[in-house]
């Protein structure tokens, strides 16, 4: 097995928590990459001799990022949509149907070329592991392709046939339902590994969320949660109560969510870029570490609310909104995205970890809340290959 030293790194973050602080930072550094896995991680005077060498030189690694919820199955686009809510109008759950009618009208091709095409343009920014979500066809058969075509990109994939009530069954959301949990299940969950629900107003209620989880469950896919993007709500409960891997949104919480995310360990899934894209109030972030909640940073990334893929702005509008540092901003978006997805093997540079990293073009993390809007990362890695 070909074995690759990579030095001249002037700041190397592990999220190893043996090494000390919460990021554990090793300044003047290597890697020593075995196949797809980390093999070596130090100071870079101790580094053990490899087959080939690459000097970054000078510049900070990272662990590349996981971007723990994303919906990039769709067609078309929502900007007309956006330039209304930037003059004044309110964000709520009822556009998504407009990308529905898209995205059922579109070939495999044109979604499987868009997905590739945002996957892509995350890689370039750092993001290493992905997690899609289906949510854009609401039939069975545009639920099904929707997440076989996701599952040649990611194996992180997410049946949400319960992302709206779409049209044709707006006078009978129970039969909807029905369906969710019945054949467009049977024929989703053998390209998922997860199951959500988009517990607000305008979606779906606890009573019916709780039927669409448990009957997810019940087909082996772990449980994810939209929770209290719009206002309090019983999404975070639900979550907790299930025990659910993550609660995403934590826009709106009330004292007894945070104290039930904190005893739970349902991971707290913040999505600021959204908040950025809507105008809304960004979530609290330091109230939920406080209060010790485990927080993930992802994108969200989709055509309505939040069409960004970056998590390095992610990262950026957490430090300056959420009131995050940015060693916690950073953890979130890889170590905390890989909690989110319940997975140890990626977010950190530790010995026998998947070799995704980020190379910045700078010489500390800190540049990338330091220079927001920039595009810092010159290199990734995933498994040990360049990308």
């Amino acid at each position: 097995m070909t074995s690759l030293l990579l030095a001249g790194i002037s700041s190397l973050v592990t999220n190893d928590p043996q090494r000390g602080g919460l990021i554990g930072e090793v300044p003047d550094a290597a890697v020593v990459i075995e196949g797809s896995t980390f093999a070596w991680v130090g100071s870079r005077a101790e580094a053990p001799a490899a087959d080939d060498a690459l000097d970054l030189g000078g510049r900070a690694v990272v662990p590349g990022f996981v971007d723990s919820h994303s919906h990039l199955v769709f067609a078309g686009d929502r900007a007309e949509e956006f330039a209304a809510r930037m003059t004044g109008q309110p964000y709520s759950a009822g556009g998504i149907r407009t990308t529905v009618a898209a995205t059922r009208k579109a070939t495999d091709e044109q979604l499987a070329a868009n997905i590739a095409r945002l996957v892509a343009e995350m890689r370039r920014q750092g993001t290493t592991t992905v997690e899609i979500k289906s949510g854009y066809g609401l039939t069975t058969a545009d639920e099904a392709r929707s997440l076989a075509l996701a599952r040649e990109f990611t194996d992180e994939t997410t049946y949400l046939g319960a992302h709206v009530v779409p049209p044709e069954y707006a006078d009978d959301p129970a039969g909807y339902v029905d369906l969710v949990t019945g054949p467009m299940l049977d024929a989703s969950a053998p390209h998922a590994r997860w199951v959500d629900v988009f517990v607000e107003r305008g979606a779906f209620d606890a009573d019916q969320a709780r039927a669409i989880l448990l009957a997810g469950q019940a087909k082996g896919l772990g449980l994810r949660v939209h929770a209290n993007q719009l206002g309090t709500g019983p999404g975070v409960q639900l979550a907790c109560e299930l025990g659910a891997a993550a609660a995403d949104h934590c826009t709106h919480l009330t004292d007894a969510d945070v104290d039930a995310l904190a005893s739970s360990g349902v991971v707290a899934g913040l999505l600021p870029a959204v908040e950025f894209s809507t105008r809304s109030p960004y979530p609290d972030a330091r109230r939920l570490i406080d209060a010790g909640v485990t927080v993930a940073l992802a994108s969200d990334c989709n055509p309505g609310s939040c069409y960004s893929s970056s998590i390095p702005l992610c990262i950026a509008l957490a430090v300056r909104e959420m009131r995050m540092s940015p060693a916690e901003a950073l953890w979130s978006a890889t170590a905390g995205g890989a909690a989110s997805l319940r997975r140890n093997d990626i977010g950190r540079i530790t010995p026998g970890a998947r070799a995704d990293l980020a190379v910045l073009d700078a010489p500390s993390y800190l540049h990338l809340a330091y220079r927001p809007g920039v595009p810092l990362v010159a290199q990734s890695f995933v498994g040990g290959r360049p990308g």
